[in-house]
């Protein structure tokens, strides 16, 4: 919630954010939501722990009635306003009678939008007991409405000129977008028994919590957008993203380092005498490569042609603190063929004297 917090306050209050803030980095921020994670709580609670530490912990039930009146999860929800690659739905087998009185099951599909009836249904007769009274405790409309508001405050933030902003977002986990109650063979009947139902999830890509779709939507004008494998919060002790943030707040020396792809660019032949200075001294650089014609450049050519192989010797000195060290590299080029681009990377060694 940090990134939604931060890009509020940016809004309401840019020339404050520009005069104290030079470089805003947010990380797995969910700029448009967290759809699946954000409709199953409200429908059943949350549990931040698995397993038999959950004893230990506020149980998911309990836990449901407290966030139930909370503002930041009804600004989790989909965002209303944001086009949606695939649109976050609430899927629910139910059971019905025909105009016959037969019995019938059906998917149905309900958009954020329309979610919004099935919440209020679900949970028109949900109570907490508190000092022995049931107290109501339904799905809150007027928190819906502020949240609402806060939805068109952020939709208007712009990133002050004196300020660079930089987005990271989680990647390569399956994560939940959409939400399904019941089966084809367990059918829900009544709506309010949602609320003891498990949801099966359609998921995809992002941190396990927040899907990349989203937290990559910042709306904002960004130095850069960069996705880090990890989870939720666990990637905040994630060696690249460390990496990253050294990077961009000129923390980390190495001219070379791309961001995206955490990986160092090697110089070229040109650029080896600007950094022989720093120590660095390249003890080989070799390429070979086979120029055709485009007389030569048919199929059949393009088949036999030799790869392109760069192979790069790089060690530093050392001083009386650092041992010397050296690492050495080869890059095969393979020839395009049917529109895709071969590349191997091998005989990497990195060695360094005790």
């Amino acid at each position: 919630m940090g990134g939604l917090l931060v890009k509020c306050f940016m809004s309401l209050h840019s020339d404050i954010f520009e005069k104290y803030v030079k470089n805003w980095i947010a990380i797995a921020a969910p700029f448009r939501g967290a759809p699946g994670y954000i409709t199953s709580t409200f429908l059943n609670g949350m549990s931040f722990v698995e397993g038999w530490e959950q004893n230990f912990f506020i149980s998911k039930w309990s836990m449901h009635q407290l966030l139930i009146e909370c503002p930041s999860i009804y600004e989790l929800m989909a965002c209303p306003h944001f086009h949606w690659q695939h649109l976050p739905v609430l899927e629910i087998w139910r059971e019905k009678q025909d105009s016959d009185g037969n019995s019938q099951i059906i998917l149905e599909s309900y958009s954020p939008e329309e979610s919004i009836q099935i919440f209020k249904d679900a949970l028109s007769s949900n109570t907490v007991i508190y000092d022995g009274e049931d107290i109501p405790l339904p799905f809150n409309l007027d928190i819906l409405k502020w949240a609402d508001k806060t939805h068109k405050v952020l939709s208007h933030a712009k990133v002050p000129p004196g300020v660079k902003f930089y987005n990271v977002y989680g990647i390569n986990l399956e994560t939940p977008h959409s939400a399904c109650y019941g089966s084809a063979e367990v059918p829900i009947t009544d709506l309010p028994e949602l609320q003891l139902c498990e949801p099966q999830y359609i998921c995809v890509d992002g941190d396990g919590t927040v899907p990349a779709e989203s937290a990559k939507a910042d709306g904002l004008n960004a130095e850069a957008r960069v996705g880090v494998p990890g989870e939720h919060r666990g990637i905040l002790s994630d060696h690249h993203l460390f990496r990253i943030l050294k990077h961009w707040l000129k923390a980390d020396s190495d001219p070379f380092y791309n961001p995206i792809n955490d990986y160092v660019i090697l110089p070229t032949a040109f650029e080896l005498e600007r950094h022989k200075e720093s120590g660095l001294q390249f003890t080989s650089l070799k390429e070979e490569w086979e120029v055709i014609s485009e007389e030569q450049d048919d199929h059949d050519d393009m088949v036999n042609r030799k790869p392109f192989v760069s192979s790069i010797c790089i060690s530093q000195a050392g001083d009386d603190q650092t041992s010397p060290a050296e690492a050495c590299a080869t890059v095969t080029v393979h020839p395009q063929n049917e529109g895709k681009q071969h590349v191997e990377l091998s005989a990497v060694s990195v060695s360094v004297d005790a």
